[in-house]
């Protein structure tokens, strides 16, 4: 299998037994995906592991384009979905900081087409049914998914299919979008559940209306520029497009046909805070680093030390519903929910190795991060897995990564 590593420009590149590991136990990581992509379960893959502020590995694997043979480099470009909603969070609270909004602040202040949501009586009736909400849902029911917002396509009952649909197939403005989202019903009374859904991309909608810039303008001039992420946006570019990663053709496991967004090259009417970016794994590491490092990246400070703190301490406590293993990833027993990624309580639970007070998010389309303050460590894959199969390399990878720690 072809296996292409670049020089990295991210951070300083350091020999990875000075960095604390086995080299022979990080080998593993290419003998499993070269496994897989001979297999067929994969196309290819790029990971990249920074410690201790260096770099240990950053490597592509298999094939950016299976189908047409071209190779996996470590410069290849994905779409991220989900892991856009990290960066839209950190904007939100740049928000925060500079007093332009409060945590507290219900939704409608920013977005009037969101007020006086209703709540529907049931999830799983076939008839919608509704009361009112107990409260306001608040940007911070936003950042931690307890807004009672979900996707329609999360299930089939009437309060799902209430919903607009969302991404690059919504044929509605932002505008007609939010009219039509401010109809249709929470799943839970606020604050109480936590439910996947649009929360983020409402956050994205609150960026633009307080910043008065459009969201992708706002993350590339406040984060993206000041980190050196300059592969990462919410469209392809010249630039960027020839370097795509696509995926297989059809799933392996279930021979459906495997489509992601950007490659159709269809163009959303708005900018998905909840979905839509693509990016790099070395820009990732840029920012996910930043968040390890306290706020500061490339030279700068991003954001305060204390909020990065906030943005990684669980906000579910043992009052909030948690459906994140029940409704996302089982593997993830163990887990709560901060202001944008998921936070492990306690090291036992969990069928994925890590380590409490470790945070993580990943994209539906395969890509995964996460950061382990105590380790020091934060890693990046990049993977096309749209399917099930997605749910396999999130433990996978961090099996890989952390046996290989040795010091």
């Amino acid at each position: 299998m072809p296996s292409v590593s670049i020089p990295s420009t991210v951070l300083q590149r350091a020999a990875p037994a000075e960095l604390g590991f086995d080299v022979g136990r990080l080998g593993r990581i290419r003998e499993a995906i070269d496994r897989d992509v001979a297999a067929g379960l994969i196309p290819g893959a790029v990971i990249g592991i920074a410690r201790h502020g260096k770099i240990a590995l950053l490597e592509g694997y298999g094939f950016r384009d299976k189908t047409a043979g071209t190779p996996m480099w470590a410069d290849a470009v994905f779409s991220i979905a989900s892991m856009t909603k990290p960066m839209v969070s950190v904007g939100i609270m740049m928000l925060a900081e500079e007093g332009r909004l409060l945590l507290g602040d219900p939704v409608s202040k920013f977005l009037p087409q969101l007020a006086g949501m209703k709540v529907a009586k049931s999830i799983t009736s076939d008839t919608l049914e509704t009361v009112p909400a107990e409260r306001e849902m608040t940007v911070q029911d936003l950042l931690r998914h307890t807004s009672g917002l979900t996707y329609q396509n999360r299930g089939t009952s009437a309060a799902y299919r209430a919903y607009p649909v969302h991404g690059t197939s919504a044929a509605l403005s932002k505008d007609d979008f939010l009219v039509q989202l401010g109809k249709a019903p929470l799943l839970f009374q606020p604050g109480t559940t936590w439910e996947y859904g649009l929360s983020t991309d409402i956050l994205g909608f609150i960026i633009e209306a307080v910043s008065g810039q459009r969201l992708g303008a706002f993350l590339s001039e406040r984060l993206w520029q000041p980190l050196g992420m300059a592969d990462t946006g919410f469209e392809l570019t010249d630039h960027t497009r020839e370097r795509y990663a696509r995926a297989l053709p059809k799933d392996p496991l279930t021979g459906d046909p495997l489509v992601v967004h950007h490659a159709t090259g269809k163009v959303s009417k708005w900018e998905s805070g909840g979905g839509g970016c693509v990016s790099t794994v070395a820009d990732y590491l840029r920012f996910s680093q930043m968040l390890l490092d306290g706020g500061v990246g490339n030279g700068q400070r991003i954001l305060g030390r204390k909020t990065i703190a906030l943005m990684t301490s669980d906000h579910l406590g043992d009052k909030i519903v948690n459906r994140l293993t029940q409704t996302m990833d089982p593997a993830f027993a163990g887990y709560g929910f901060g202001l944008g990624f998921a936070v492990r309580k306690e090291q036992g639970l969990s069928a994925a190795n890590g380590t409490a007070g470790d945070y993580y998010w990943s994209g539906v389309y395969g890509t995964y991060f996460w950061n382990d303050p105590t380790e020091r460590m934060t890693v990046v894959a990049g993977i096309v897995a749209p399917g099930p199969l997605r749910l396999r390399y999130r433990q996978l990878i961090r099996s890989l990564v952390l046996q290989a720690i040795v010091d």
